[in-house]
C-alpha cells in the first residue's frame, strides 16, 4: 500500500512538472513576442525617422506637392503600423502577465507535490527504521536469554 502510494505521488509528481514545464514555455515564448514587438515598434519609429529626415532634405531644395503628399501618406502609414504595434504589445504584454501568473500557480503546486512526497519518504524511512530498531531489540533480546 505504503509503495502504492508513492507511485501515485511520482506519477503526479511527474505530471505536474510537465504542465509547469508547458507553462514556463508558454511563458518563455510570451516575453520573446514581447520583445520582438519592442524590436519592431522601434525599427518603424526608425525608419520614420530617417523618411521625415529625407522630406526635410527634400523640403529644403523645393519639393512638389505630389511628392510631398506622397512623403505625407507614407509618414501616415508609418503612424498606423506603430499604433498597431503598440496595440501588439499591449496584448503581448497581457499574455506575458498571464503566463506568468498561470506558471506561478503551476510552480505553487509542484513545490506542494514535492512537499508532500518528502513528507510520505520520511514518514515510510521512520517506519523502516522502527522496524528495523524492534529487530535488532529482539535480536538482543534473544542474545541475553540465550546467555542465561
Amino acid at each position: 500500500m505504503a509503495g502504492n502510494k508513492n507511485k501515485q505521488l511520482e506519477t503526479l509528481l511527474k505530471f505536474e512538472q510537465s504542465k509547469e514545464e508547458i507553462a514556463s514555455n508558454t511563458l518563455r515564448n510570451a516575453e520573446n513576442d514581447y520583445q520582438q514587438n519592442l524590436i519592431r515598434l522601434q525599427s518603424v519609429a526608425d525608419y520614420r525617422l530617417e523618411y521625415m529626415k529625407r522630406l526635410s532634405q527634400r523640403t529644403s531644395v523645393g519639393l512638389d506637392g505630389a511628392t510631398y503628399n506622397h512623403y505625407h501618406a507614407f509618414i501616415s502609414k508609418l503612424d498606423y503600423a506603430s499604433e498597431q504595434v503598440k496595440v501588439a504589445m499591449q496584448q503581448a504584454k497581457a499574455l506575458v502577465e498571464q503566463s506568468k501568473t498561470l506558471w506561478f500557480k503551476q510552480r505553487q503546486k509542484v513545490q506542494a507535490v514535492e512537499m508532500l512526497a518528502k513528507k510520505r519518504s520520511l514518514a515510510l524511512a521512520k517506519v523502516e527504521s522502527k522496524k528495523e530498531q524492534a529487530m535488532f531489540d529482539e535480536i538482543a533480546t534473544q542474545q541475553f536469554v540465550r546467555r542465561k
